[in-house]
């Protein structure tokens, strides 16, 4: 009788795990929250954080070194307009106070051209730079720039992503892959 009980146990094992992609759920769950199941970028925690300049929403073009002495919370994310994108800088912007009594600013950055990221910023009242990365340099210094897929499609985007920079230019923390819920807490945790 035990030999049947552990039999069938074990088979309730295999087919968990087949419905899972071979991982039990429990080493699933646990990857999932170290990160260890997450997409790394190009750049590491307590390195510099590489240096651009790229034009903004406001007309000039921005460097990180233009902000050293401040804490930067350069987020990169995929496109203008979509729902997720705008969930996200109304959630900083709402967040903004918060962000600035930690002596923080932010930085957007995505491939749109500055003349889309005006309308967003004067559409939903953002109070902080957008930045243009058309020609993907930046993008894919940092490592956001990467496959992707949706529907069985596959193909190059912008992976949701935050980098926290301290005030000496040097990388904080690494957000990578990020969900917009509950994303502003995270980094005001982090600051």
């Amino acid at each position: 009788m035990r030999k049947a009980k552990s039999s069938k146990t074990a088979a309730s094992r295999r087919a968990s795990r087949k419905k899972s992609g071979g991982v039990p759920k429990a080493a699933k769950a646990s990857r999932k929250k170290s990160g260890a199941a997450t997409t790394s970028l190009a750049v590491r925690e307590g390195e510099a954080a590489p240096d651009f300049r790229l034009p903004s929403n406001e007309g000039r073009e921005i460097s990180l070194s233009d902000y050293r002495g401040k804490k930067v919370v350069l987020y990169f994310y995929p496109k203008d307009f979509t729902p997720g994108c705008t969930k996200e800088a109304c959630s900083f912007r709402d967040g903004m106070s918060e962000i600035q009594a930690k002596g923080a600013v932010v930085l957007g950055v995505s491939a749109d051209t500055p003349e889309v990221h005006q309308k967003f910023s004067s559409t939903h009242g953002l109070s902080f730079p957008l930045l243009s990365d058309t020609k993907k340099e930046v993008l894919q210094r940092y490592g956001v720039w990467q496959k992707k897929s949706l529907y069985g499609r596959t193909f190059m985007g912008i992976v949701r992503s935050t980098v926290i920079i301290d005030e000496h230019g040097i990388i904080q923390k690494i957000f990578p892959r990020v969900s917009v819920d509950g994303h502003l807490d995270e980094v005001l945790s982090a600051l």
